[in-house]
């Protein structure tokens, strides 16, 4: 995850499967994940520098189990070649993350059809470089249209490329072809992450399948709460209706019919010029610093304290969100089991786990204060 964007809902020991889980194994298998097998990880671990008791080295032996668990198993070559290319990639993707830690990013969404001349394409190169302007870099899928212009605004040393492989259509673009925070993805699904997990805001631009597809997945973890809150800011070129049309279909479309809530459409921003989509960005971390559960009571990291009587304001204006029983909005300093950003006072209550809708207007109002 981005050092600005902690987990949400972080492991805090490896997950044990549940009895009856999976298939029975064969009675006459050795037992991979039995205290022999066990103890020769461990000394793996040891071998390249790790900590058999640390969290750290518990997870990475709970993969190696899971990957030698695969041969017993009997999976079949695509099988074993899928699970081996998702992870080989992954692990690759979050080391060229993890050489610019600093920096926030924001993923730039959009079609690679996008003509030069095209207004949109105008917008997403100006509201790239506003962002570069900002101190941010920018995280795009490397090819042409939207993508490219998304690289042009901030230009390559302010860029990140997260291509996937096609057979038509994805060329790399050429202002972050060659660079070494180019990567390439064999999967949607592990480029989806790598866009999704290192980038505290998202903007997207109009764009085809691919660019609904990676907007309404963000949106379903956002409003779910598989991921963590970011803004996520609508935008286009100049007299385009692209996200008004959107807009209606999902207010008349979804909303009408029950299919989201009320508070729902205020998880995503449309902004009218890059301007407005970077002011939209910066002021959602006015205050806000970042939030992650700590069983079920939610912690909001803020930037600065925010006075007592916000918080008693607060907490009647939102009192949905905070469960029955549970502790009430609280001023108060890191958990125990907190190991990041201890030095941010936080906003802590036991939350219901729904209404990210509504989580996301908290937000909004804790930033007002």
């Amino acid at each position: 995850m981005s050092q600005h964007r902690p987990e949400l809902d972080p492991i805090t020991k490896p997950d044990l499967p549940a009895k009856g889980d999976a298939p029975p194994e064969a009675p006459a298998q050795k037992r991979v994940d039995g205290p022999e097998i066990t103890a020769k990880i461990d000394a793996l671990i040891r071998e390249v520098g790790g900590q058999p008791d640390t969290l750290a080295s518990e997870l990475v032996r709970d993969l190696v189990t899971a990957g030698l668990k695969l041969i017993p198993d009997g999976r079949n070559t695509g099988e074993l070649k899928l699970i081996t290319a998702a992870v080989k990639e992954l692990r690759y993707a979050f080391r060229v993350f993890g050489q610019y830690p600093e920096p926030h990013k924001v993923t730039i969404f959009g079609s690679a059809r996008t003509p030069k001349e095209h207004p949109d394409y105008a917008a997403a190169r100006e509201f790239g470089r506003l962002m570069a302007n900002a101190g941010w870099m920018a995280i795009t899928g490397a090819g042409g249209g939207i993508m490219e212009a998304g690289h042009e605004g901030p230009g390559r040393d302010a860029s990140f490329g997260v291509a996937i492989r096609l057979p038509f259509e994805q060329a790399t673009n050429p202002v972050i072809a060659g660079d070494s925070k180019l990567i390439h993805f064999r999967y949607f699904f592990t480029r989806k992450l790598m866009f999704i997990s290192q980038s505290e805001a998202v903007a997207l631009f109009p764009g085809g399948f691919g660019t609904m597809d990676e907007g309404f997945e963000l949106l379903t973890l956002v409003q779910t709460g598989k991921a963590s809150m970011v803004p996520i800011v609508l935008m286009e070129g100049e007299g385009e209706t692209f996200w008004e049309e959107f807009d209606q279909f999902m207010r008349a479309g979804l909303l009408k019919r029950g299919w989201i809530s009320p508070e729902d459409p205020g998880l995503y921003r449309i902004c009218k010029t890059p301007q407005q989509g970077v002011e939209e960005i910066l002021k959602f971390y006015r205050v806000y610093h970042s939030s992650r559960y700590v069983r079920d009571d939610l912690v909001i990291r803020l930037r600065r304290p925010i006075s007592p009587a916000n918080v008693e304001r607060l907490s009647k204006e939102f009192a949905k969100l905070v469960k029955p029983g549970g502790t009430p909005m609280t001023l108060r300093g890191p958990y125990e089991v907190e190991d990041d950003h201890l030095h941010l006072p936080r906003l802590c209550f036991t939350h219901t786990r729904r209404d990210f809708g509504m989580l996301r207007r908290l937000i909004d109002a804790v930033n007002q204060c």
